[in-house]
């Protein structure tokens, strides 16, 4: 074998071994990869959700928080062009309320129903994650500056 091959067979074996570490990387990480969706993209394609692992985000919508005995509650979740009913069963965090911004993970029912395993909301007056706050931005509900996001458009309703 002259040199130049065993540069070469080295250089192969090495790009083998690279890809083989990110084939196994992807693979140990499916499971914990969770998207993030709106409600109005959750209506566009509720088959292809349904069952799976993700985020739901917008805010909660005005008079539809209900408790269920015990730790289990049921909100919807708005962008204030779809909802998504949720449910869920633990201790929801101090500042979540109705009107606020929520990020719900979890898995989506065949019937609709969007079983949430964790809730997040925020954390102070100018604070909403980052992907709610884009969502409602691409749907004209978000303003800037401090307003109250759906503070005007709840209104209108």
């Amino acid at each position: 074998m002259t040199r130049k091959q065993r540069r070469l067979a080295l250089i192969a074996s090495g790009l083998v071994v690279v890809g083989l570490a990110v084939g196994l990387a992807s693979f140990a990480l499916r499971d914990n990869i969770v998207f993030f969706y709106s409600p109005s993209e959750l209506a566009a394609k509720p088959a292809a959700a349904a069952g799976a692992r993700l985020r739901v985000g917008g805010l909660v919508k005005q008079a539809s928080l209900q408790r269920e005995g015990g730790q289990t509650v049921r909100f919807v979740v708005t962008d204030m062009k779809n909802d998504v009913p949720v449910t869920y069963t633990g201790l929801l965090p101090d500042l979540f309320r109705e009107g606020q911004g929520v990020v719900a993970e979890g898995a989506l029912r065949p019937d609709g129903l969007f079983h949430a395993d964790s809730v997040l909301a925020k954390h102070d007056e100018r604070y909403m994650p980052r992907e709610v706050a884009d969502a409602l931005k691409k749907q004209g509900v978000w303003q800037e500056g401090g307003a109250t996001p759906g503070g005007a458009a709840a209104a209108e309703k």
